[in-house]
Parts: structure tokens; C-alpha cells; sequence
């Protein structure tokens, strides 16, 4: 029976030790800094939005791909993992047209023009000009989801609880203190694989030091006002690094307006101007979420900042052997983490198995 420690607690962790543990096959320890219903700039999953929009570009789809039958399947047969569907609207802003015909615009597949997900979605329809607002060239309608992180965090652990995963706190300042964080399983306490899930501390932690991985800082607006649906929209008029979004979470978990895509910012306090100029975008583009009263409409919960952990050249997912232990990577996947939780934790499992069956070095 394979001993496995998994390090990080964020979805992409919790995600990971799930399916490792479903079959029963594994002993695994989650061994984290940050637990569920923590609040930490260095702990990422609690602040996303999160929902489903997908973000890659078809080459690159396969995760997205993947991960949407099961979240799917989770909003419409599992209400206490605390996710619904909403119907989703995509705008491509005219003056926004050109950058992104030429590749240029920050995410990447979400706002094209003819999207490979139109056939990811059962009910994906293009707008026609009158449902379309001024200002905006074409969009999209779907129906997707958005997810509570508060409930379905805790759901995860208990999902991983169930199958015997066992949880525990830990620093680590070097990837191969995982190895004696183990525990006792199969009659043995060495640790066969280290999955490596610590998101943005990739970059500090000792034997990875990834020097592509930097935050991407997204400030946003938690109010009680409720959303008719959830929307995108490419750009905004404010800054380079702002973007729109607006986007309810499941079960009283607020509606949550946004944001900012800040490349390499580590500040972790709102900026009360970024505040109002978000806040303003979302009563302009949606005002039936204040009743047209504006921003004094709005009913303030708190105003959050996450830090994406963003990775040039994408996510990794791969293995390496480090002090003679085997170590899967999965981290670096910037605001996509968890539509794409499922793919890339099914990754983990067929990477997993196939140093399964490599000989010992």
C-alpha cells in the first residue's frame, strides 16, 4: 500500500488526495500551513470567486475539460458540497476587439471570438445584438456553476476523512521533509511519493524554488446583494490590470464582484479606490444588483485580496525524484484552479501510477 503525503491543503491538494484515496489502494497524509476556514494571503482557495469559465485555449483545454462533468454532476446531485448552476454571460467589449484577435489579452480562451467551449456547455448560445449591452461588440450565454469555498473546502476534507486520509499541520521549508510527515499505513511509515500542491509558495520552498511562479494579486467586493446571473467582460476602462466580473456564490455565500489581475503584486490590503472603481463597474453593467440605486445599493460583506499563484509557461504536472522520493507536481495554475481541480488531479493518480511502475533508483 503506497504512502503518500500530499503537501498543501488548497483545492488542487484536497482535490488530489480525494482521488488518491478512493479506491483505497493508499495510505495518504495532507500535511499543510493553512487548513480549510483559514484566511491567509499565502492560502489562495478561500478568496476565488470560484466558478466555471473556462480560461485555457483549446490546446490546452484537457483540465477544463475534464473537471466540468464533475462539478456538473456535484451542483446538481451533492447540495451539501455548496455549489449551484447560474447562467453565464461572456462580453467582448468592441474597443477590446483587436487585442483579442491578436492573442493579447490576459485570458487567453475565455473571451474569443469563436470559443472551443461552445461545446463544453449543453445550452452555449451566442447573443444577438439587442440582448447585447453599448459598447459591447458580441457575447455569450451558458449555464455554469459557482461554488461556495467556505462549503465546499470542508466537504473535500471530509470526502478525504471518509476514505481515511488523515490531516496535519505542518511547516515544511523543504520538499523532502514531506517523506516524515507520513503516517503509519501498510505495516510501514516511508513515504513513497510527495505530491507537491503549495500553489504560490512553490517559489520559496526548498528543492523546487520555482522562479516562474509569481502572485497575481485579485482584489474584490463580497456584498449580500444577489446576482440574476454571472457575467465577465473583456477589459474595463479603469486600468490594464483591473477586469469585470460579477458572480454569487451557493447558498447565502454572497456575491462577489470584481477585481484586479495584478502580475507580481504581494500586497495583501484592499485598496479602497480599486474598491469603489470595481464596485462602480458592477452597478453600470448589472444595476438590478443594487435596484438602480447605484453603489449606495450595494450591502457590503468585506472587501478581499487573493493572490493567484500564477506560473509562466503554465501549470505543472510532472514527476521528479528529489533525495530518492518521488514528487509529483501539480501547482501554477493561476484563477483556474478550481475548474480545473479535477483534470489535473486525475493527472496526479495516472502520474502516480506510472512511477508506480518504474523500477527503484
Amino acid at each position: 500500500m503506497p504512502n503518500i503525503v500530499v503537501v498543501g491543503a488548497g483545492v488542487s491538494g484536497l482535490t488530489s488526495a480525494y482521488l488518491l484515496s478512493k479506491d483505497g489502494s493508499n495510505t495518504i497524509t495532507v500535511v499543510a500551513k493553512h487548513m480549510p476556514g483559514d484566511y491567509d494571503i499565502e492560502y489562495a482557495s478561500p478568496w476565488a470567486g470560484a466558478n466555471v469559465l473556462p480560461m485555457a485555449t483549446k490546446a490546452s483545454s484537457r483540465w477544463e475539460r475534464q473537471t466540468w462533468p464533475e462539478l456538473k454532476r456535484l451542483a446538481e446531485e451533492v447540495p451539501e458540497a455548496g455549489i449551484h448552476k447560474m447562467k453565464s454571460r461572456v462580453y467582448r467589449r468592441e474597443k477590446d476587439l483587436e487585442k483579442l484577435r491578436k492573442g493579447e489579452y490576459a485570458f487567453d480562451g475565455l473571451f474569443q471570438e469563436n470559443p472551443w467551449y461552445k461545446t463544453l456547455f449543453d445550452d452555449f448560445r451566442e447573443l444577438p445584438k439587442d440582448e447585447l449591452p453599448a459598447g459591447i461588440a458580441s457575447g455569450a450565454e451558458f449555464t455554469s456553476v459557482c461554488i461556495n469555498t467556505m462549503l465546499y473546502m470542508p466537504w473535500l476534507v471530509g470526502q478525504c476523512r471518509a476514505n481515511g486520509v488523515v490531516f496535519k499541520r505542518g511547516v515544511l521549508k523543504h520538499i523532502s521533509e514531506a517523506a516524515a510527515w507520513g503516517h503509519a499505513g501498510g505495516g510501514s511509515k516511508k513515504v513513497d511519493f510527495v505530491i507537491n500542491t503549495t500553489g504560490l509558495m512553490a517559489s520559496r520552498l526548498g528543492g523546487v524554488m520555482d522562479p516562474d511562479v509569481l502572485p497575481v494579486r485579485g482584489q474584490v467586493v463580497v456584498v449580500r446583494n444577489e446576482a440574476p446571473y454571472m457575467v465577465s467582460k473583456s477589459g474595463t476602462d479603469d486600468a490594464d490590470d483591473e477586469v469585470f466580473y460579477v458572480m454569487m456564490r451557493a447558498a447565502g455565500g454572497g456575491t462577489i464582484l470584481g477585481g484586479t489581475y495584478q502580475k507580481g503584486q504581494w500586497e495583501s490590503q484592499p485598496d479602497p479606490n480599486i474598491a469603489l472603481r470595481i464596485m462602480k463597474r458592477a452597478v453600470e453593467m448589472v444595476p438590478e444588483l443594487a435596484d438602480g440605486k447605484g453603489v449606495q445599493g450595494l450591502d457590503v460583506i468585506r472587501h478581499g485580496v487573493g493572490l493567484r499563484p500564477y506560473r509562466n509557461g503554465g501549470v505543472r504536472l510532472e514527476k521528479e525524484r528529489v533525495d530518492g522520493t518521488w514528487v509529483v507536481h501539480n501547482y501554477g495554475h493561476a484563477g483556474w484552479g478550481y475548474q480545473g481541480s479535477y483534470g489535473c488531479a486525475e493527472r496526479v493518480v495516472e502520474l502516480v501510477a506510472e512511477a508506480s511502475n518504474q523500477p527503484k533508483l
